[in-house]
C-alpha cells in the first residue's frame, strides 16, 4: 500500500477507535488499513507522513487489542500488516472498555491469548524494550523488511545458538539480493562463513565478515536509524534495546567503524588464498595441542597426508617452517588460541 503524494486519508466509515480507549495514531494507522489494505509500516509512515516511530507504536497498540496483524503469508522482507474487520474489532473493544473488570480477571485464565515474548514496553521516544530473544527475532525479520542500504552487525559469540542462526541465514539472503550492503564483525575466522553450517553455500552471496579477538559489544544497526543490541551482555536472555534516537545511533556506528578500521580482513582480501577445510581442521587440531599422528587419527589420514597438507600450507603462503607458519595463521586470526576456546572466569563471574 502506497499513498500518493498529497493524499488525504478520509478514513473508512468506522466508529472511532479513541472512544474504545485506542490512541489517535492506533486510529488512524487503522482506519488507513481498513481503507487502503494490508501494508508494511514504512509505506504507512510514508503515506501518512508520520514518524516511523510513531507508526510502529500505533501498530503494537493494534496487535496488542487484535485489530490489526501481521498477514499469515507476509514474508519477512515486506512485514504486511492487515486490519481486522471493523465488524469484529469495534464491538470487542467497546466490550473489552465496558468491563475492564473482567478482563482484567479472565487474562489469568486464558494465558493462551497473552504473547509475552512478542510484548515490547515503549520507553520513549525512540526507544523500546524487546523483552526475550524471541522478541527480538520478530523484530529483525520486521527491520528486514525496511531495509534499503546497509546492514552492521557485531556478534561477540564464540558460538551462535541453533535458532538465532537458522533464522540468521535466510534474513541474510533477502537483504543481499536486494543489493543491502552487510558488514559482519566478529570472533570467528575471516576465511570462513559461520552460516555455513546453517544453509548457506557457495556461491550464494555473503556479507564482508571482518575478525577481532574480541568486539566491545553485540549489536545490529539498520540503515543508520535503528540500532539493536542486549540489554544485558551478559545475558541475552533477559532481552534487547532498540533505538531509534539518532545521537544515539550515530555513536554506535562510530563505534562499529572504529573496530571494523582496525579489524583483520580476510586472507582472500589481502592476496592471500583462504584455508580449505581440510586445512582449516588440521591447523585447529594442532592449535589445540595435538600431535601429527592425534591429528591424523582425527582426520583419518595417514601422518604422511598431515606433512604433505602443511608443506603445501607453507609453500602457499610463503614461510618456510612450522613456527613461521603459526605466526602467519596467528597474524591472520585463522586459528584460535586454546586459552579461548572457553569463558574465563574472574571472581567467580563468567566472563564473555
Amino acid at each position: 500500500m502506497v499513498l500518493g503524494a498529497g493524499t488525504v486519508v478520509v478514513g473508512a466509515a468506522v466508529p472511532s477507535l479513541v472512544s474504545c480507549g485506542l490512541s489517535p495514531d492506533a486510529d488512524l494507522v487503522y482506519r488507513t488499513l481498513v481503507t487502503f489494505g494490508a501494508g508494511c509500516a514504512v509505506e504507512l509512515a510514508r503515506g501518512l507522513g508520520l514518524p516511523r516511530r510513531r507508526v510502529l507504536d500505533a501498530l503494537d497498540e493494534l496487535a496488542d487489542r487484535n485489530a490489526a496483524s501481521l498477514a499469515p503469508a507476509a514474508r519477512p522482507e515486506t512485514a504486511v500488516w492487515r486490519a481486522h474487520p471493523p465488524a469484529t474489532v469495534v464491538p470487542a473493544l467497546r466490550h473489552s472498555r465496558a468491563r475492564p473488570q473482567a478482563r482484567a480477571s479472565a487474562a489469568p485464565s486464558r494465558p493462551d491469548r497473552v504473547l509475552p515474548e512478542l510484548v515490547s514496553l515503549a520507553l520513549g521516544e525512540g526507544l523500546r524494550h524487546l523483552p526475550t530473544r524471541a522478541a527480538a527475532r520478530t523484530r529483525m525479520a520486521e527491520l528486514v523488511g525496511m531495509t534499503r542500504c546497509e546492514h552492521l552487525a557485531m556478534n561477540p559469540e564464540p558460538a551462535f545458538e541453533p535458532q538465532a542462526t537458522q533464522s540468521a541465514a535466510p534474513l541474510d539472503r533477502i537483504l543481499l539480493s536486494r543489493g543491502v550492503r552487510m558488514r559482519v564483525l566478529g570472533v570467528h575466522p575471516a576465511d570462513l562463513d559461520p552460516l555455513a553450517p546453517h544453509g548457506r553455500r557457495p556461491p550464494e552471496k555473503m556479507p564482508d565478515y571482518r575478525r577481532m579477538p574480541a568486539v566491545p559489544m553485540k549489536l545490529i544497526v539498520v540503515d543508520r536509524t535503528v540500532a539493536l543490541f542486549p540489554v544485558d551482555p551478559g545475558d541475552f536472555g533477559r532481552g534487547y534495546l532498540e533505538v531509534a534516537q539518532r545521537p544515539v545511533v550515530d555513536a554506535l556506528v562510530s563505534l562499529f567503524e572504529r573496530n571494523w578500521d582496525v579489524a583483520s580482513t580476510p586472507p582472500a582480501e589481502r592476496g592471500l588464498p583462504p584455508l580449505s577445510p581440510r586445512e582449516w581442521a588440521l591447523v585447529s587440531l594442532l592449535a589445540a595441542g595435538h600431535t601429527d599422528e592425534s591429528a591424523a587419527r582425527h582426520l583419518q589420514v595417514s601422518s604422511r597426508s598431515v606433512t604433505n597438507i602443511l608443506r603445501a600450507l607453507m609453500d602457499r603462503l610463503g614461510v618456510q617452517n612450522r613456527f613461521q607458519l603459526g605466526l602467519v595463521l596467528g597474524a591472520l586470526y585463522a586459528v584460535r588460541p586454546p586459552y579461548s576456546t572457553a569463558p574465563t572466569t574472574t571472581e567467580g563471574k563468567e566472563t564473555r
